[in-house]
């Protein structure tokens, strides 16, 4: 389970207390039969869920000195991939969309056909649990390797719930031990 430090609580505790503080501050009419009026909570669920959105962390993809930061809004505007895959966990197969993860390595120089000493390249996922895979840049690469691996941002046409926003999976293994729920950073290295 991820922690959440001080700032997210407050953040988080503001954002719940606002529809609460808008009920018993807001206007009450009565209808017919005595019940009242619910009260419109559209905008104060709106902001809570964009400051919820604001308090996740931006997926940032390293390699040398080159980085980028990729948000699920701004990876929802890629083209995307589907994948039919067996969940581990829930024992169903399951339809992900994502972005490959090689389209977004090549943006910062990783050679999108390795050959020779590319092959010294390896990627290191981390999600916001601290948990942590490593991935060989054969792996990655469709010009090597027949499996996918996507940032996954939805699941049988749906967002991301508890795992997201943003996933790291991965087609052609038997259980889902290398995939990252709600991935935070991406490094690609050099090994000596």
């Amino acid at each position: 389970m991820p922690r959440i430090g001080k700032d997210t609580s407050l953040l988080l505790g503001l954002c719940l207390a606002t529809p609460l503080a808008l009920s018993q501050t807001g206007p009450v009419t009565d209808l017919p039969m005595g019940h009242p009026q619910p009260l419109d909570t559209t905008l104060p669920r709106i902001q809570a869920d964009q400051a919820r959105d604001s308090a996740i962390m931006p997926l940032k993809i390293s390699f040398g000195k080159k980085s980028q930061e990729w948000t699920a809004p701004k990876l929802a505007g890629l083209p995307h991939e589907t994948m039919q895959v067996m969940d581990g966990r829930t024992q169903a197969t399951s339809t992900f969309s994502g972005v490959p993860l090689m389209a977004l390595l090549v943006e910062i120089g990783v050679p999108q056909k390795p050959k020779g000493n590319d092959f010294r390249l390896y990627v290191i996922a981390e999600g916001r649990d601290g948990y942590k895979a490593v991935y060989s840049l054969g792996e990655v690469s469709p010009d090597v390797h027949d499996g996918s691996v996507l940032l996954a941002d939805s699941i049988d046409g749906k967002p991301l719930a508890d795992d997201g926003p943003i996933e790291l999976i991965c087609s052609g293994e038997r259980r889902p031990a290398r995939w990252i729920r709600g991935v935070v950073s991406i490094r690609v290295m050099k090994a000596d």
